[in-house]
């Protein structure tokens, strides 16, 4: 199996999570478990269930480590982490760095330090140490129900007695014309590229459409963005979406917003993209490369669900309960192929519910966790919980607690004010049912609440926390403080200025 560009670090990288040389394992006569597809999904439940003494073998047709290592959350944030540097040596010229004008990072290098960061992390998901370590039987092949508890693996069946599908998604894609003679990237394509478009289209405005225009648009691109809707991140809270796109305006993206692509075609070398606007109007954009980036579609395909009886659709993918059970009910799944949360620490979470419920007599709902997620563009979104629209919408009446970032010394200091923290809690309660937080790091920030909701404390609580000073994890405590505060009411400032006049 060949890895594009072929080097050293790819071939290390495929030595691991797709050996060459691997012989598939004589199975067992029959497994407590199998699993198809080696993803975050997949590895976890597997590596869990074997943990704990169970017959487990692991069936994957591609990579194992899935999207996450190979083309997903590790090369992307390789890609990112250059491009931050990239924006802090443009900014040191504002504090008299001297640089040339046409000095630029070196973008072939920037790619080859991913892939050698990919490349170092991927022993963790080696089929050599799923093997030795953990006591997996890993098989290479495509998967196929033979029956109800049997799967056939090129032409090698695996008994079991439960089974958990975590075959994953893959990137959707644009049914319009000319795409096909065209060709476009997608986010398991573009980390194969080793020199810098000049002139690059992103067509969606999601996460990874948004965190790798602004990434190539650093790394010296010339960056246009097309989203159907009219502002970018819509699923995001409206305010924090807001903020990223007035940065990405002033960073020099072009934004076409309420376009849709039509088509595309070649013209004068170039990759021409045809789009519709809201008003009627029609546009185009000539670039070097299209990166499109508008949304997943599971993996469902190819296993002979339907010999088995489990029901799946080909764009929300296989049908589960909460409990992750799937309509056979000794088969379950697990992951982007079953669940809305196409996160990696989703499908960990959830491994967790599925290893427990498909083993032991277990209950365990999916429905339970509570869920952060964060978007990696500068500044950051993170949120966890309900959003103000959501609550409306199950008739849950919220406080809402918000306080701009530009209050935090840090941030100020760090020339990094842009952003805030909104904090819903139940009206006239101290639970908290969600939150949203923009800053530089609130991916990694955002844990401090989640902490609190899943102990069950309400922001009250967070006033007990002592924050080093300065952070920009601070807002946290300004969010409480604005809690306890609309909790003074004037009828205890009466009683406690009584209080005091007695006292003095």
């Amino acid at each position: 199996m060949l890895m594009k560009p072929d080097d050293r670090h790819n071939r290390t990288l495929i030595d691991n999570v797709h050996p060459a040389d691997w012989v598939n394992p004589t199975p067992q006569s029959r497994y407590n478990l199998v699993v198809i597809g080696a993803g975050s999904g997949g590895l976890i439940t597997a590596s869990l269930a074997a943990g704990l003494g169970a017959k487990v073998a692991l069936i994957e047709r591609h990579l194992l480590g899935g999207d996450c290592l190979n083309v997903g959350c590790v090369p992307s944030k390789g890609v990112i982490r250059a491009s931050r540097i990239a924006a802090e040596v443009q900014l040191a010229r504002t504090l008299g760095l001297e640089l040339p004008e046409d000095a630029n990072l070196d973008f072939g290098l920037a790619m080859a330090r991913m892939r050698g960061i990919r490349a170092d992390i991927s022993h963790e998901d080696s089929a050599r140490r799923y093997t030795d370590e953990l006591g997996v039987d890993v098989f290479f092949g495509q998967a196929s129900f033979s029956g109800p508890q049997s799967v056939d693996v090129d032409g090698t069946e695996l008994r079991f007695a439960r089974c958990v599908i975590a075959s994953g998604a893959r990137a959707f894609q644009l049914p319009a014309a000319g795409f096909a003679e065209v060709g476009a990237l997608d986010n398991e394509t573009v980390f194969t590229l080793t020199e810098r478009p000049e002139r690059l289209a992103v067509i969606g405005a999601g996460p990874i459409g948004c965190e790798l225009a602004q990434a190539f648009r650093r790394l010296g691109s010339e960056v246009v963005l097309i989203h159907e809707h009219e502002h970018i991140l819509d699923r995001e809270d409206r305010d924090a979406a807001a903020i990223v796109q007035e940065v990405f305006r002033a960073e020099g993206i072009e934004l076409e917003l309420g376009a849709r692509v039509v088509a595309a075609a070649l013209k004068n070398g170039q990759k021409q993209l045809i789009f519709q606007r809201e008003d009627g109007s029609q546009g185009d954009v000539l670039a070097d490369q299209i990166l499109v980036g508008v949304g997943r579609q599971p993996n469902v395909e190819g296993m002979n669900l339907e010999k088995v009886g489990v029901e799946y659709d080909t764009r929300r993918g296989i049908q589960v309960d909460d409990q992750l059970r799937t309509t056979a009910r000794n088969i379950y799944a697990v992951g982007d192929v079953c669940m809305a949360w196409k996160f990696t620490h989703a499908a960990d979470a959830a491994a967790k519910i599925v290893v427990r419920n498909a083993l032991f007599p277990g209950n365990q709902k999916l429905s339970a966790l509570t869920m952060p997620w964060a978007t990696y563009t500068s500044p950051e979104i993170a949120h966890v919980g309900l959003y103000a629209h959501e609550a409306e919408q199950r008739g849950i009446a919220i406080d809402t607690y918000q306080v701009p970032l530009d209050q935090v010394n840090r941030a100020v200091a760090d020339g990094e004010a842009k952003g805030f923290l909104k904090v819903h809690t139940v009206k006239g309660k101290d639970r908290i049912l969600g939150a949203t937080l923009v800053a530089s790091h609130a991916g990694d920030m955002i844990s401090q609440i989640t902490q609190a909701m899943v102990t069950g404390k309400g922001l009250s609580a967070l006033s007990g926390v002592i924050f080093p000073y300065p952070t920009q994890a601070e807002i946290i405590k300004r969010a409480s403080s604005a809690y306890l505060k609309g909790r003074f009411t004037p009828f205890a400032r009466r009683v406690l200025e009584r209080y005091f006049a007695f006292r003095r």
